[in-house]
């Protein structure tokens, strides 16, 4: 019977490698967490300037906002039915004289939720909504991003609900719907719609937080 060779395992060698292997993967560990680390900061910066920037665009004559901190038990009180959708508030003043509120909600769309930003200013009108982002079907629900669908919402009053209408001339509380987009439109009329409750409540506590 043919002996059998013995294996020599050089262990110091062995060890040696794991030691590399491990400093390697400890320093490329180290370099992205230092990357996701600097560029989180950067994304937060860009999101934040761009939320800035939309709040500006819907509430244009406000030059600085403030939070609303408790938005969960304001939209609690003025909105149960909506309050999930609910998602921040923000005070808008024009140096110290108040001028409005924005309020930003996600509503369930055809495509997902679809978060919007609708503007009241200090006398109850409606300045403006944006679409801060949607995943609604091209060409039809996405056209809610289009100036022609937001800008219905415009010079609206604040107190009173707006309902939405598939075809005909809208009166001062309706809206007409995106042509193939009813669910869409609806999405967003009532995101409006529960912004408007939130501004109600607000104006009520003189903008208090």
């Amino acid at each position: 019977m043919a002996n059998k060779e013995k294996i020599s395992i050089d262990w110091k060698n062995v060890i040696k490698l794991a030691v590399i292997l491990f400093v390697i993967t400890a320093i490329a560990s180290l370099c992205l967490a230092m990357t996701n680390y600097v560029t989180s900061d950067v994304i937060d910066q860009r999101n934040e300037q761009a939320n800035t920037e939309a709040r500006q665009a819907v509430l244009p004559d406000a030059d600085k906002f403030e939070t609303v901190e408790n938005i969960e038990a304001v939209a609690a009180a003025a909105a149960p039915n909506e309050a999930s959708i609910i998602k921040e508030a923000y005070i808008g003043y024009k140096g110290s004289e108040l001028a409005g509120y924005t309020i930003k909600t996600a509503p369930s769309g055809y495509g997902g939720e679809v978060e919007v930003l609708t503007g009241i200013d200090a006398k109850g009108k409606i300045t403006g909504i944006t679409i801060l982002s949607q995943n609604e079907t091209p060409g039809l629900g996405a056209k809610s991003t289009e100036p022609a669908f937001q800008e219905q919402f415009k010079g609206k009053d604040a107190k009173k609900e707006i309902a939405v209408i598939k075809s005909g001339e809208a009166s001062d509380s309706q809206i007409t719907a995106i042509t193939g987009a009813t669910i869409t439109s609806k999405a967003i009329t009532t995101g409006v719609n529960a912004s408007e409750k939130v501004y109600e409540a607000l104006a009520r506590e003189g903008g208090a937080q």
